[in-house]
């Protein structure tokens, strides 16, 4: 039986849950593996299959919209057969596809093989994070995702380190056994996973386990997540939030050339940093949130809110306008506070969004969640553009609003949801009165206590 973490507070020590070193060690190694081929995407799948870049950015983009319409057939997976079969049938498709993709030197072949490793890739956050959902449960969860946010940024930056000395050292050739490296890398990540057992609690909450009569008492699947307002309400926090992660890849470059009129090696320093905070001292940071038993709405509200305090600073920073070297000096400080905005509300956040789902239909809560990340990545190369075009310092205020409202939302939702989402250890309910809980029939929970962390 996984054992969820015991203790908050500091000076206890947390134990750790069944199966959780194979996990945070398979998903590092397949980091490495997604670290070797995004920064180099384009040029990677031209040189692997021999067709032009307009004809692989064109499948690229289609297949990645494909991939999204899977997404809600993914958390549908997920309830019949389990986050951990899930998980192993996606790793299996990208360790696949990537075995064949030297192969697929044809448009029709390049096609399929990029539909199923977008199909995989764009469902694999609705697994993993029901898969966090089935192997830990409390403070366990918060902990999970502060771990395995560090290891994914610490495997994407040797990944992208790696490739780069084989490129210098090989050339363009060593991209086939690159594609052939990543597809190594999903396999041996599938195969640590298969050694993660499902808590008790999980197993019990899955629909073979379920209740009798209990499915007759409301509406099933995706009626269930969109007549769940408070759910609603947080995948729309999140989406402002997420609009603010996006900011990263997509902002910071133009803004730096276009406004700034600074030299693109400040877009590689501000990312150097944020790779660097989020792999050294992301575990740290999520420690010190959940040891302090801060309420996890509270948690992610004052991440969004750190947010808001960066993006605040890049308006300062565009009408003021300094030199380089002060340029270069406050371009790092804001990135520093962005970045500790994401390592606060990531794992918050995150197990949040985890918690609050009813068991039996974690993997439809999470899929509808999940959709928030990626409509505000598709959104956002749009959105940018059209604002930054009217007004450099215009993006970054539209962020910053937007950070405040989410932080606002997550606050008053916090008496709508479920205490075992709330808390990450859920207080002890007053005589005669249970803690808030969301049942599979989706009946809205009772407030939760009011005693202050």
């Amino acid at each position: 039986m996984a054992k969820a973490g015991t203790g908050t507070r500091a000076g206890t020590r947390e134990e750790r849950v069944a199966g959780e070193r194979p996990l945070l060690v398979g998903v590092g190694i397949s980091a490495v593996g997604i670290g070797m081929y995004v920064p180099f995407s384009l040029v990677f799948f031209h040189h692997v299959t021999g067709l032009s870049f307009a004809l692989v950015g064109l499948v690229l983009t289609a297949t990645g919209l494909a991939g999204l319409a899977f997404m809600p057939l993914a958390g549908s997976a997920v309830d019949r057969f389990g986050a951990k079969r899930a998980n192993l049938v996606l790793y299996a498709l990208r360790a696949l596809g990537f075995a064949l993709y030297p192969f697929a030197d044809s448009l029709p072949a390049f096609a399929a093989v990029a539909l199923v490793t977008a199909v995989a890739d764009r469902s694999f956050p609705v697994v993993q994070q029901s898969l966090i959902g089935e192997v830990a449960l409390g403070s366990a969860r918060d902990r999970l995702q502060a771990s395995l946010r560090a290891l994914q940024n610490a495997g994407m930056g040797a990944g992208a380190l790696i490739v780069s000395g084989v490129l210098a050292l090989w050339g363009t050739s060593a991209f086939t056994h690159t594609a052939w490296g990543n597809a190594f890398a999903f396999a041996v990540a599938g195969l640590l996973v298969a050694r993660v057992r499902p808590t008790a609690g999980a197993l019990a909450g899955a629909p073979a386990g379920a209740p009798a009569g209990s499915a007759g008492r409301a509406p099933a699947g995706y009626r269930m997540v969109l007549r769940d307002r408070p759910f609603l309400g947080l995948t729309a926090a999140n989406f402002l939030t997420a609009l603010g992660y996006a900011a990263l890849s997509v902002l910071f470059p133009l803004y730096i050339a276009t406004w700034l009129h600074g030299p693109d090696s400040l877009t590689g320093a501000a990312f150097t940093v944020n790779t660097a905070l989020c792999a050294g001292i992301g575990v740290l940071v999520a420690s010190r949130v959940r040891r302090s038993g801060a309420r996890r709405t509270r948690a992610a509200a004052f991440g969004a809110l750190l947010f808001a305090a960066a993006f605040t600073g890049q308006i300062v920073l565009g009408t003021l306008r300094p030199g380089q070297t002060a340029t270069l000096v406050a371009l790092l400080a804001i990135v520093v506070v962005y970045t500790l905005g994401e390592l606060v509300h990531s794992p918050s956040g995150g197990a949040l969004s985890v918690s609050a789902a009813p068991e039996a239909v974690r993997g439809r809560y999470l899929a509808t969640y999940q959709l928030s990340y990626s409509l505000a990545t598709a959104l956002a190369p749009s959105l940018f553009t059209a604002l930054l075009a009217v007004d450099g310092r215009l993006p970054w205020a539209f962020l910053a609003v937007a950070a405040v409202g989410a932080a606002f939302a997550l606050i008053r939702l916090e008496r709508h949801l479920p205490a075992e989402a709330v808390y990450a250890e859920p207080p002890a309910a007053p005589v005669g009165r249970g803690p808030a809980t969301r049942n599979a029939g989706g009946d809205a929970p009772a407030p939760v206590s009011p005693a202050a962390t």
